[in-house]
C-alpha cells in the first residue's frame, strides 16, 4: 500500500512540474512498475508467512488480505493497460462539453494524464478497504477508493454529458452510502466501545441493554457495504455508471472494486459480526435472492452492451453472497472463503477481458454500445467475436471455463452450509442469465452485418494484450483450476488467526 500511495503522490508531482508532452511517458511506467512492485512485495509477504496486524492494529496482514491484494493488483495492472487508448479519455476535463475550448484541445491532441495518479489512489484505497482491521481504517479506505473513481467516471472522451451524469449519480449515491457506513460505525462504537473488528466480536456476548445500537449499526454498515458490491436493492447506480464511465474505468471498477468490497464484507460480517450470524443471515438470504433475480431478469431487457454487463455484475454479486451466507464451523468457513476467493479471481479476469473487447468495437460515434451494432461481428472479425463469446460463456458458468468452477465452489460451500434453497435460486438465475449471453452470441454469429457496421480497432497493443491475458486466464482457470484453488485454500486458513 505504501508503494502504491507513494507512486500516486509522485504522479501528482509529475502533473504539477513535468512538461505536458512528457507526462504520459512518465506516468505509464511509473504506474505499471509501482503495481508490479506492490505485487512482488505481496508475494514476498505471502511466502514469508507473515500473519499479524500492522499500522497499530488497523490493517490485517493474513492469508485472505494478501490473496485479495494480489488479485486487485493484477487486475489493476491489466486495467491500466487499457488507459493507453487515448480515445477513451477527454482531452481537458475542465472544458464544457461542446465548447470551443474542448474543440481546440481535441485539435491539439491534448491528453488527460491525471487519470494515472487518480487510478493509483483508487487502487491504494481498494487495498486498504479490503484489509482494514478496524472500521475507521475501513472507512478511510472506502473514501480513498471512491473519491478518485467519482472523478474518473466523468472523463469519457465521447458522450461527455452521459459521462458527467454518471459521475454525479455515482458521487451522490456513494456519498449517501458512505454516510450510512459512517453512522453505522458510530453506533457500533457506542455498543462495543471500540472500532476494532475482533473487539466488536468479543463484545457481542454482552449486548444487554445495547441491542438497539448493535442491530441498527450492523444494518447501516450493511447498507454501505452492499452498495459497493451493487447488491439489490442498492444496485441502481451500477448500470448508469458502467455505461457512462470511460470503459477502462468501468473495467477497473467492475473487477477491482468488487474484489475489495467483498474483502470488506467478509471482514465485517465474519470477523466483527461472526457471532451475530443468526441475526444477519436471514436478511442476507433475502438480499442474495433479490440480487440474483434482479440482475438476471433486468439484463434481458437491456439494449446497451455495458448496461447488460452491469446487470450481469449484479447477478454475480448475488452468487458471491451465497458464499458469504455459507457460515458454520471453522472448516465450513474456510471452504466458503476459498470458493469466494477463487470466484473473485475468475470473475475479475473475465470482466476485464470483456470490457477490453468493448473498447475495440467502434463506430463513428465512438464505442458501439447498442447491441444492434454488434450484429454480424462474427463475420467481420471472427477472432474477436469468438473471444467475446467465450467470455460470455464463462459468465454463464459453462463447463471448462473459469466461471463454472467459480460458481461450483461457492454453491458447494452454500450447500454444505445448509443453504440449498439459495443455491437452487442461483442455478435458476444462472439459467436465465445464460439466455441473454447466448442472445448476444447469436446476434454476433447468426445475423448479417449492417453495411455501416462498426469496425474493430486493433491498433492498441495494450488492449490486445489485455484481451489475450484475460482469455488465457479464463481458459487456464477453467481447465486447470487446482493451483489457484490450492492458493485460495491456503489463504482461507488464516482469516481467523489472531
Amino acid at each position: 500500500m505504501m508503494l502504491v500511495f507513494g507512486a500516486a503522490i509522485v504522479g501528482v508531482l509529475v502533473e504539477a512540474f513535468a512538461p505536458r508532452h512528457l507526462r504520459s511517458a512518465v506516468h505509464v511506467p511509473l504506474t505499471l512498475l509501482s503495481l508490479a512492485g506492490a505485487f512482488a512485495l505481496t508475494i514476498l509477504l505471502a511466502v514469508d508467512g507473515t500473519r499479524n496486524v500492522a499500522a497499530m492494529g488497523a490493517v490485517a496482514v493474513d492469508g485472505p488480505s494478501l490473496f485479495i491484494h494480489g488479485t486487485i493488483l493484477v487486475l489493476a495492472f491489466v486495467s491500466v493497460l487499457l488507459f493507453n487508448e487515448r480515445l477513451q479519455f477527454v482531452s481537458q476535463a475542465a472544458s464544457v462539453p461542446g465548447s470551443t475550448e474542448e474543440e481546440d484541445s481535441l485539435e491539439e491532441g491534448a491528453v488527460q494524464t491525471e487519470v494515472y495518479p487518480l487510478a493509483l489512489f483508487a487502487i491504494g484505497g481498494m487495498l486498504l478497504f479490503s484489509a482494514a482491521n478496524d472500521l475507521l481504517a475501513m472507512f478511510v479506505g472506502l473514501e480513498v477508493m471512491s473519491l478518485p473513481l467519482y472523478l474518473l467516471c466523468g472523463l469519457a472522451r465521447r458522450r461527455r454529458l452521459l459521462s458527467q451524469e454518471a459521475a454525479v449519480k455515482y458521487f451522490l449515491l456513494g456519498a449517501f452510502s458512505s454516510a450510512f457506513f459512517l453512522y453505522g460505525m458510530a453506533l457500533i462504537y457506542g455498543f462495543a466501545g471500540s472500532v476494532d473488528l475482533a473487539k466488536i466480536n468479543d463484545a457481542l456476548g454482552s449486548a444487554s441493554g445495547r441491542d438497539t445500537l448493535l442491530y441498527v449499526g450492523a444494518a447501516l454498515l450493511g447498507v454501505g457495504l452492499l452498495f459497493k458490491i451493487g447488491a439489490a436493492p442498492f444496485q441502481a447506480w451500477k448500470p448508469d455508471v458502467y455505461q457512462g464511465a470511460p470503459t477502462p474505468i468501468t473495467a477497473l471498477m467492475a473487477s477491482g472494486t468488487l474484489v475489495a468490497a467483498f474483502g470488506a464484507v467478509l471482514r465485517v460480517f465474519w470477523v466483527a459480526l461472526g457471532n451475530l450470524d443468526w441475526d444477519w443471515r436471514p436478511v442476507m438470504w433475502g438480499v442474495a435472492i433479490l440480487t440474483m433475480v434482479v440482475g438476471a431478469i433486468l439484463a434481458i431487457t437491456q439494449t446497451d452492451i455495458k448496461r447488460m454487463l452491469a446487470y450481469s455484475s449484479i447477478a454475480h454479486a448475488g452468487f458471491l453472497l451465497t458464499g458469504v451466507i455459507a457460515t458454520g464451523g471453522p472448516a465450513q468457513n474456510e471452504e466458503a472463503l476459498s470458493g469466494i476467493l477463487f470466484y473473485l479471481v475468475a470473475y475479475g479476469f473475465t470482466t476485464v477481458g470483456a470490457f477490453a473487447v468493448v473498447t475495440m468495437v467502434r463506430d463513428a460515434g465512438g464505442e458501439a454500445g447498442h447491441l444492434s451494432r454488434w450484429a454480424g461481428l462474427g463475420k467481420r472479425s471472427p477472432l474477436l467475436a469468438g473471444v467475446f463469446a467465450f467470455f460470455l460463456l464463462a459468465f454463464a458458468g459453462i463447463p471448462l471455463t473459469s466461471g463454472f468452477f467459480g460458481k461450483y465452489a461457492v454453491f458447494a460451500a452454500a450447500v454444505s452450509g445448509g443453504a440449498t434453497p439459495l443455491v437452487i435460486v442461483g442455478v435458476v438465475s444462472s439459467a436465465i442469465a445464460a439466455f441473454f449471453y447466448v442472445r448476444v452470441i447469436v446476434l454476433m454469429f447468426f445475423s448479417d452485418p449492417a453495411p455501416d457496421g462498426p469496425t474493430v480497432d486493433v491498433s492498441s497493443m495494450g488492449t490486445a494484450a489485455v484481451v489475450a491475458v484475460a482469455a488465457a486466464a479464463t481458459v487456464v482457470l477453467g481447465v486447470l483450476p487446482q493451483p489457484v484453488l490450492d492458493l485460495a485454500d491456503a489463504a482461507a486458513h488464516s482469516l481467523f488467526v489472531r
